[in-house]
């Protein structure tokens, strides 16, 4: 099974399983719950259950699920604590290469719309779903609320998009298609957030717009606002 390469060769499902099995998978699972993103979670777990239907990976659905369950959960486990331990320096740190202010602003935002739901949806949202619990330690959100949402979304998205791909693995024409699934899967994830990112800049215009004109209006001697005009602005 040789799919297009959609990046570098060493973070390919494919590669992955192939040289680590199901080790590699839940190491990648671990890391991008909580602590990097830009990792091929969703196609890794789709691809993971192919294998298991394959005969590939050798061990049981039902185990290789439960490993990567608990993998997801423990990742945002750590990711929450990093943002309840090391929040305000995380925040206030904007040339960070780690972790980039816009990533943690666009996952801020998608906690401020969601709540505590959004630690299930961002799941399966690449990017949003490594920075969702470290924006949730970061905040103070309870722990208790935190660890219920926080195992209900590794169920949802580490059993459910395994068995989704064991399930479809079965099929000889999904086996022969593997490639435009593989794209598909990478496009369908990643639309969410260039959704996210373009409406996150048309409200900062919107609100740098809006608080121009009423300086000028009401207040004539009032100072121009800064190049960094909106909501962060205001924190």
């Amino acid at each position: 099974m040789n799919t297009l390469a959609l990046g570098p060769e060493w973070i390919s499902p494919e590669y992955l399983i192939g040289h680590f099995g199901l080790i590699g998978i839940l190491v990648i699972v671990f890391a991008e719950s909580g602590l990097f993103a830009f990792l091929p979670g969703d196609s890794l777990l789709f691809t993971a259950g192919l294998f298991v239907a394959s005969g590939t990976i050798s061990q049981p659905l039902w185990l290789v699920c439960t490993l990567i369950v608990v993998a997801a959960i423990l990742g945002d486990q750590v990711g929450y604590m990093i943002g309840k331990v090391f929040g305000p320096k995380i925040f206030n740190r904007p040339q960070s290469r780690l972790f980039k202010r816009e990533n943690l602003d666009a996952a801020h935002d998608f906690m401020e719309k969601h709540g505590p739901k959004a630690i299930v949806l961002a799941r399966f949202v690449p990017i949003i779903r490594t920075f969702a619990p470290m924006v949730a330690g970061a905040t103070a959100m309870k722990y208790r609320t935190f660890l219920m949402f926080n195992v209900i979304g590794g169920v949802l998205w580490g059993a459910g998009v395994t068995v989704l791909g064991y399930q479809l693995g079965q099929f000889e024409v999904i086996k022969k298609n593997i490639e435009p699934i593989f794209i598909g899967i990478v496009l369908i994830s990643v639309i969410p957030v260039i959704f996210e990112v373009l409406k996150a800049r048309k409200e900062k215009k919107t609100a740098g717009e809006g608080g121009e004109q009423p300086a000028a209006e009401d207040d004539p001697q009032a100072p121009a606002p800064g190049p960094r005009g909106g909501r962060h602005a205001k924190r």
